[in-house]
């Protein structure tokens, strides 16, 4: 499977990290997501069967459990069945290899609540958890100098004040935040902010930036963007 690169949080950044539940059986994969994860700001433990991951998260307070459908012994559906039947209301986001439709209508029957078909982009997985964050109300936040962003809420603020921005404006803000302190380059934005199968040169980048810095400089947040000639952008660099 081809995880593709995104922004890191990086020094001066402060994120109040959801707790992950990751249940897959393929270990080097999911050593590997699980590190991705964490990368990206998410504290994730790892079970490898439906029954460690069943006890898992019942006995752990989770934000979000992420299964995999084809697991030894219980599966990733009667996994999902079974934390239903206990009365487990976490979000569950269910991995596959299986594309038919009927196989994604039997996941959410069995309670996911979304379904993602592998092989899959690393920035649609970490989209899919902060629309399961949203819709189940489990705030998270970004922080820097005197911005704070509320993924959940779809909020910013600059020293307290909201700030007004676009969805893609606001995706282009937490990912010049998840890169804080290194240089992200225009190719690596568009791909974080408008997903692979956009279709557009990179200037719409430049002018993305320009949108956002006009904002942020107008609530008191100066110079924050700095922009690296000939590479793209970065904020705390």
């Amino acid at each position: 499977m081809r995880l593709n690169r995104v922004p890191f949080p990086g020094e001066g950044l402060t994120i109040a990290a959801m707790r992950l539940l990751l249940v897959e059986d393929e270990r080097p994969f999911a050593s590997l997501l699980a590190r991705r994860l964490e990368d990206a700001g998410y504290q994730t433990a790892l079970a490898f069967t439906g029954s460690d991951g069943l006890e898992r998260a019942i006995d752990g307070s989770w934000d979000l459990a992420i299964l995999d459908v084809m697991l030894p012994g219980m599966d990733g559906m009667a996994l999902a069945t079974a934390l239903r039947d206990r009365g487990s209301q976490i979000p569950i986001l269910m991995l596959t290899a299986r594309d038919a439709v009927e196989d994604r209508v039997k996941g959410l029957n069995a309670g996911a609540d979304d379904y993602l078909v592998k092989p899959f982009a690393f920035v649609e997985l970490l989209a899919r958890i902060e629309a399961l964050a949203r819709r189940s109300g489990r705030s998270r936040r970004l922080a820097f100098g005197p911005i704070v962003m509320d993924l959940a809420a779809h909020r910013a603020t600059v020293n307290g004040t909201p700030v007004e921005l676009t969805p893609k404006e606001f995706d282009l803000l937490e990912a010049l935040l998840r890169g804080a302190g290194r240089v992200l380059t225009r190719s690596e934005i568009k791909e974080y902010v408008w997903g692979f199968t956009f279709d557009a040169p990179t200037k719409v980048v430049d002018l993305y930036v320009h949108y956002l810095r006009r904002k942020l400089e107008k609530a008191g947040a100066d110079d924050l963007i700095q922009t690296v000639r000939g590479i793209g952008y970065s904020i705390g660099r």
